[in-house]
Parts: structure tokens; C-alpha cells; sequence
């Protein structure tokens, strides 16, 4: 029997999650500007249920958050069928050829599958209920969720655009900041689809269509955060998760020529265009990374119609330090397009990005080794490879490891590695844009490290040593061959790394971690992988005992030491402001009165787990 079709619209996942009771109403009035938030941030730090605000003070329409804040609820929000079908894809294309009449027959149920593949068109739909051209982004409950945020964010919306020669649409998450009534900030990333789109545009001096959907099919959100090649569209793969046609409202006949379909099922969408040569500041903004990402000049968004329905719910997510919902939709869709990888990159057996560091700031790879350095070519292909270009670090091996235990994988790597030949970094390269370890904004370094073959030596796991640098407050081994050792500020002491790199007290040891909070780094895996590869750069941070120029290659005499102390220009890290914090203590129990609901600690969360 196949897998019955997802959920057609946001609110048929409120109604499975009420009879599930794991959604809670939230009938006390609460403020869109940080209150919110910070009780969505204590819910999901419990594990906690969906939250459904129906009196956010000055909006006119509930809010809707923490819809995939557990493992549970992401899973059940997309289903059994996406994965169920990338795994037959797979199995049909590694067995398909050379084909017969008999793989051919035994193929028949993606045939059928097939048919179920692609839109339908419509008159109209349940967000065509209410049409206005009085915009008035002010009335959503738009949730601000730092203190130092540079104003309201949207923070579901699923941007839709067209190439302007008709090469295909994109469909995308970015974060979009209510400037006013009638206008939002466009965070077009470097490496997104949707950018791509404007520079055509703008390059002609034209302005973009856009259109915003908010809610509807849970399949849109997963196809939107998807790294799809470009122009694979992503209302096609949302049509694949769902099982079901994506009824589409087309506008065409509604006098209005060119203008996009509209998703039948979504709560609101929000049509405008983004103007050419039109920029204004946006930011600051706590982003998944744990920290703010800065004010910079983006695109323009200007919104001349808002379609709804007549009782939309308008969702929101909050993100913050790991973990948050972000998390358990990265971890989903990297389970789900898993196998995709083999078949793609053929010489890459497994792979893993570590949500806990942003995904792009770590992943790490077990690849074949068929001949010598054939894993340095598994490493470029990963770099080059959508999304995954943006990777900072990567460690690589060719002996079965799992990838999702992150000690056993630095372990498995730091058994194995010469660093002298198997640390390569890359300097003057493309980096995240919301990675700020770099020199500038989208420039920085990457890093990969090999450990290959049999284990080379025996690990140390203990630390003892007759003299350690000056400087040195406290060390902690985080796995055999790890050490994590505290030091002075960078401010104080730019030096303190290369300086404690070169000290005998670390001999022996593969990797030192330099940072300004050991304790804090070692009390849990996720609290090493945040506080350590979201404060470094490769091509800055990165010392060695001592390092010689090889035929071009640097190579590098371990220990290999990690600067990753809090540097001076480094963004600052989250935290809630002391007086929303207050408030939420003190009406947790008008919020939650039947008393069944934990209150987490949002400023830990999953950190000390």
C-alpha cells in the first residue's frame, strides 16, 4: 500500500497535532516583540508541544510556532512517503540497467507515481477568500526575537520567483525584516536561487515579481529549504513530498497578465516586486548560527496585494543557538536526500553536515580510496556542490564511521591523520554569509582533513604536563586526542595560539582546542561543535607546531591548535533580555494554566546536553 498523501495545509497539521495533544493555545495576551519568543525558546528547550497564540497584542490574526520544534513533529509533518520514495529511486537506479522487459514491469509503481507528480490549476482557493491592496504588514503578528534585532522578521515565508527568461522558478526560505506597512527587507544570500533571479532582473534595470506564501503545504517548506541544484524546481519536489498535485490558483484571467499562481492552501501570499538598483539596511538579526548577524544593505521588497484566507494563521519560527526548529528540518532533510548522495557523487559513501554548527561551519565524509588521494577528489566534488560549497571545514575518511557520532568521527579521523600532508586550507575563498569569522562579509577560507587507512598511532587521554604556557588557565580532553584548554582573551593576547602550539607540554597531542571558555566547551558534544567551529577561520585560526612550504603545500608539524576564542570583532552572542525574561517567568502560568507545560531554560537549551 503506499504512504497516504501529507498534510494539504497548515492548518490540517494544527488539527493532527491538537488530537495528539501536541499543540497548546495560548489564550493570554503576549507581545510580538520578544515575549513570544522567549516562551517559544523556553518550550522548545523542554521539548515541548506547537504553540498557537490567538491574542498577540496589535495583529489581527493568531500566530502559529514551534510546528517542527521536536524530531516527532518534523517527521510527522512530511511523512513516511518522501524518504520511502528517494530510497526506491535509488534501488531503481542502481539496478535498472542494463534494462528488460521484467526491471522495466517491476518499475511500474513510479510510473503511477509519476502521474501523481506536478500542479493543478484552479479559479480560486482558500487564500483567495480575502484580496486587498490596503497592505498593512504592521497587523501580522511579526515576531522580533532579540533584543538587539533591527526590527520585526518574517521568518517562514516562502519566496517564490521566475527566472525573467523563463528559465524555471525558485522557491525559497529568507528571512525578510517589516521595514513598514507595505514593505520588507529581501535577504538574498550569496549562492541562492532567488538572487540569481534579481541580478538577471536588475542587470536590465527591471524590477522582479515576488511572491510571498506563508503556510499552507508543510511539503512547500521542505522543498523550500532543500539544496536542489538550480533550476531543479522545488514546486515539483513539494509535489513528490505531498503524493499530490499542488493545486495552484492561476491568476492570469484575473486582470492580471504574467502575474504568479498562488498556492491554494497557503494562509496568506504576499505579491509585490523587488525594484532594481533599490537598497536599504537590514539587520541586525539573531540567526542560527547563535549569534547576530549584522546591519547590510539588501533588496527591497514592496508588497501591493496581500491574498488570505478569511481565518489565516500566520506561522513563524524562532532561531537562535542550537537547537533549535531549524535543527530538526536540517536533520530531516539530510536524512531524506541521504541516499541522493552516492548517486550523485559516486565516490562519497556518507555525509554528514552538524546542525549544531550552523551546518555550513562543519560536515564530515566517509569516501572511497580506490588510489592514492582519491579522497581529495571526493573533498572538491563536496565543495562544489551546491549548497555543500559553503561547507568551512571538512574532515574525511575512507573507513566506515558514524558520522552522526561527532566524538567517534574526530576520534576515528585524529587516529589516522599525518597532518603534515592531510590538512589542506584554502584561503580567499566564498564563505556563508552569515558567517562572520572571515575578513569580510561572504569572503573567508575552508578547511579539509584526512584521516585515511589504519589507525597511525595510539591517542593520549590524559593530560599532564611539568610546565604549561603562560597563560594557560585549565585544560579538559574532550576525546582521546582532543584537548581543550582555556586561555587568555584574544584581545589580551593575540599570540596565546601559535605561542601554545609551539609548547612541548602539547606533544603528542593531534588537536589542541584554544578557547575562552573550556568548561563550557567541554560539558557537552553540541557545546564543542557550537563553541568551536563557529569562532574560527581556517586560513586565521588554524597553528601548528611548526609549518613548512612543501612543492607549494604547507605542511603542517602537530599539535594542530584551533584559536577558537571570541574574537573583538565578532558578532555577539544571543541572549534574552533580562526584563522580557522576568516577564515570562512570572506568567508562565497565565500562559500554560493547566500547569502541564516545562518551562526549559532558553539560555542553555540543548547546550548542556
Amino acid at each position: 500500500m503506499p504512504p497516504a498523501p501529507a498534510f494539504p495545509d497548515l492548518r490540517a497539521f494544527l488539527d493532527q497535532l491538537r488530537q495528539d495533544r501536541d499543540l497548546v493555545t495560548v489564550e493570554a495576551p503576549v507581545d510580538a516583540r520578544l515575549e513570544a519568543a522567549e516562551i517559544h525558546r523556553r518550550v522548545i528547550a523542554a521539548g515541548g508541544p506547537a504553540l498557537l497564540f490567538t491574542r498577540v497584542q496589535g495583529a489581527d490574526f493568531p500566530l502559529a510556532t514551534n510546528l517542527f520544534g521536536t524530531a516527532r513533529r518534523a517527521e510527522m509533518a512530511f511523512g513516511t512517503r518522501p524518504q520511502q520514495l528517494i530510497r526506491r529511486l535509488v534501488h531503481l537506479a542502481e539496478t535498472l540497467l542494463p534494462p528488460t522487459p521484467a526491471k522495466l514491469w517491476g518499475a511500474r509503481d513510479l510510473a503511477r507515481e509519476a502521474l501523481r507528480i506536478g500542479s493543478s490549476r484552479r479559479r480560486s482557493g482558500p487564500v483567495m477568500e480575502v484580496v486587498t491592496r490596503d497592505v498593512r504588514l504592521d497587523r501580522l503578528p511579526v515576531l522580533t526575537t532579540w533584543p538587539e534585532d533591527g526590527g520585526p522578521f518574517i521568518t517562514l515565508p516562502l519566496v517564490y520567483t521566475e527566472h525573467p527568461d523563463g528559465k524555471g522558478h525558485n522557491l525559497g526560505m529568507y528571512r525578510l525584516q517589516v521595514l513598514d506597512a507595505r514593505s520588507t527587507g529581501m535577504h538574498w544570500q550569496i549562492g541562492k536561487g532567488g538572487g540569481f533571479h534579481y541580478a538577471v532582473a536588475e542587470a536590465r534595470g527591471e524590477a522582479l515579481p515576488v511572491t510571498v506564501f506563508l503556510g499552507g503545504p508543510p511539503a512547500l517548506i521542505l522543498a523550500a529549504v532543500a539544496p536542489l541544484p538550480e533550476n531543479v524546481p522545488e514546486l515539483m519536489l513539494a509535489s513528490l513530498i505531498a503524493g499530490e498535485r499542488l493545486k495552484l490558483v492561476d491568476r492570469s484571467g484575473k486582470g492580471d497578465p504574467g502575474a504568479h499562481p498562488l498556492v491554494a492552501a497557503a494562509e496568506f501570499a504576499l505579491t509585490g516586486r523587488v525594484p532594481p538598483r533599490v537598497r536599504r539596511p537590514e539587520g541586525p538579526f539573531g540567526d542560527h548560527y547563535g549569534y547576530y548577524s549584522l546591519r547590510h544593505d539588501y533588496p527591497v521588497f514592496e508588497v501591493e496585494r496581500i491574498a488570505r484566507r478569511k481565518d489565516a494563521i500566520y506561522p513563524a519560527t524562532v532561531v537562535g543557538k542550537p537547537r533549535q526548529e531549524d535543527f530538526f528540518l536540517g536533520d530531516l532533510l539530510q536524512e531524506l536526500l541521504s541516499p541522493l548522495f552516492p548517486l550523485v557523487m559516486p565516490a562519497v559513501e556518507d555525509l554528514w553536515s552538524y546542525g549544531e554548527t550552523g551546518y555550513h561551519s562543519l560536515a564530515a565524509a566517509v569516501v572511497k580510496q580506490r588510489y592514492p588521494r582519491e579522497a581529495m577528489a571526493s573533498a572538491f566534488r563536496i565543495l562544489g556542490e551546491g549548497q555543500l560549497s559553503l561547507t568551512k571545514f571538512l574532515f574525511v575518511t575512507d573507513r566506515r564511521v558514524d558520522l552522526k557520532d561527532f566524538p567517534a568521527t574526530l576520534t576515528h579521523v585524529l587516529e589516522r591523520t599525518h597532518p603534515e600532508t592531510d590538512l589542506y586550507v584554502f584561503s580567499n575563498l566564498s564563505m556563508d554569509t552569515l558567517d562572520y569569522t572571515g575578513p569580510r562579509v561572504n569572503e573567508g577560507s575552508k578547511g579539509v582533513w584526512l584521516g585515511l587507512g589504519d589507525p597511525v598511532r595510539d591517542l593520549p587521554r590524559d593530560f599532564t604536563a611539568p610546565e604549561v604556557p603562560q597563560g594557560m588557565t585549565d585544560a579538559h580532553v574532550f576525546v582521546p586526542g582532543c584537548l581543550i584548554v582555556g586561555g587568555p582573551m584574544y584581545e589580551d593576547d593575540p599570540g596565546a595560539a601559535a605561542r601554545f602550539a609551539a609548547h612541548p607540554a602539547f606533544a603528542g597531542w593531534p588537536l589542541v582546542v584554544l578557547t575562552g571558555e573550556p568548561r563550557r566547551a567541554a560539558a557537552s558534544p553540541i557545546n564543542f561543535l557550537w563553541t568551536t567551529f563557529t569562532r574560527f577561520e581556517p586560513a586565521a585560526d588554524l597553528h601548528a607546531a611548526a609549518t613548512e612550504v612543501i612543492r607549494h603545500h604547507l605542511s603542517y608539524t602537530g599539535p594542530i591548535v584551533i584559536d577558537a576564542r571570541m574574537k573583538p570583532w565578532y558578532p555577539e552572542e544571543l541572549f534574552a533580555d533580562e526584563e522580557t525574561a522576568a516577564t515570562v517567568t512570572r506568567r508562565w502560568k497565565e500562559y500554560f494554566p493547566s500547569g502541564k507545560v516545562e518551562m526549559g531554560d532558553s539560555g542553555t537549551g540543548h547546550l548542556t546536553g
